[in-house]
């Protein structure tokens, strides 16, 4: 098969920039490229080659101001069997017309179908071209078949990975080395460590854990949050939010350290400085790649029971959900009953690290993938 994988005008392919996105269409190109034909599309970058094939994957990227007429070029001028869309429903028609033999996925990371997003008949229209809605979470999937039930034959969950042979937990060889080596950079030899990893963005709650920070040190005075990431991908530029956090950390220097934009390559030996891993999003997410990260690491994981985030939770197996998702204290109660027992995070650690390996590994992402394609082929 002739596959084409098209991201969002929103950063480039290979994910130099970061984005979840860009971080599954790197990952899965190169798996699919071992059986298939592959091309990836996303909008050029000053770092990056307009176009080039690297690892069996070819690569085209675009002017992202004349991005999606780029595309409908790119696609009439070249076959393929089946071209996947990365989150862009409203992008289906004017694709489809450009290539009309071409079976169309769309893969939806993200609320795309959400009232204000687009009409009734914009939805109905773009699910008609559609051979296969894949989603990233049964959340994802349920804000589309509850307004579009007719697509339910449609949608099918598949859930993103990880690349688990570059994430190494505490009880490994390299993980302990890892572990001491970033330690000892930042000099938290000692220190029991709350890792986030994400945007520095408000609907993502970075502030809600750090306010939960003075009942945590009453119980653990040596417990130390790390915060990686910055306002955007890729930028270290400071808004007043970013600011505002920074506020708060001053108050506790002994107890806080940011980290600005580190670079997806990067991200893997960071996590296994920490004790406990954080998801604190507010908003509806659909469901936060860093849960496969952290799972990946070792790491005994909390999330907002906001959106799809509790789906790769087993409830005191390999981590918690934290119900009252906008009440530091919630956070503070779990962090301290994990910090109180080493048992207690190593077994939710390894019941995690199993649970990747056996359901979110890029294999099985890209094998499942591979699957929606061959039957949207067959049809």
């Amino acid at each position: 098969m002739k596959i084409a994988l098209i991201a969002t005008e929103k950063l480039p392919v290979p994910a130099i920039r970061g984005g979840a996105i860009q971080i599954y269409l790197e990952a899965v190109s190169q798996l699919l490229a071992k059986h298939h034909h592959v091309t990836v599309i996303s909008i050029n970058d000053p770092d990056l080659k307009q176009s080039e094939t690297t690892q069996g994957v070819h690569y085209e990227r675009l002017n992202k101001d004349n991005y999606v007429a780029d595309i409908k070029q790119f696609i009439h001028s070249n076959h393929f069997d089946v071209i996947h869309v990365c989150n862009r429903p409203l992008w289906i028609e004017e694709l489809k017309a450009a290539s009309p033999n071409s079976k169309f996925i769309l893969s939806v990371h993200n609320e795309m179908f959400a009232q204000g997003k687009m009409t009734d008949e914009e939805g109905n229209q773009c699910l008609s071209h559609l051979s296969k809605v894949v989603t990233v979470s049964d959340y994802i999937g349920k804000t589309i078949t509850s307004r579009f039930p007719t697509a339910k034959g449609k949608v099918q969950t598949v859930y993103s990975g990880v690349d688990l042979s570059t994430y190494h937990p505490r009880w490994t060889n390299e993980g302990r080395k890892l572990r001491e080596a970033i330690r000892s950079q930042l000099n938290l030899t000692d220190e029991k460590i709350v890792l986030f990893v994400g945007r520095l963005s408000k609907v993502k709650g970075p502030h809600i854990l750090l306010h939960s920070l003075p009942e945590i040190i009453e119980k653990h005075p040596d417990a130390h949050m790390v915060f990686i990431g910055s306002k955007w991908f890729g930028e270290n530029d400071v808004n007043n939010y970013v600011k505002h956090l920074y506020t708060l950390g001053a108050m506790y220097p002994e107890n806080i350290t940011f980290i600005k934009f580190v670079e997806p390559k990067d991200i893997p030996k960071l996590y296994s400085m920490a004790d406990v891993f954080v998801c604190c999003s507010q908003w509806q997410e659909p469901l936060a790649r860093v849960h496969y990260e952290a799972m990946a690491a070792g790491l005994p994981l909390i999330t907002s029971d906001r959106g799809g985030n509790p789906e790769v939770i087993d409830e005191g197996k390999n981590g918690y959900v934290v119900h009252q998702f906008d009440q530091p204290e919630a956070y503070a109660q779990m962090i301290q009953s994990l910090f109180s027992s080493d048992s207690l995070r190593e077994k939710l650690g390894k019941n995690g690290r199993l649970k990747v390996e056996g359901e979110f590994g890029w294999n099985r992402v890209a094998s499942n993938l591979k699957t929606v394609y061959e039957n949207a082929v067959k049809r």
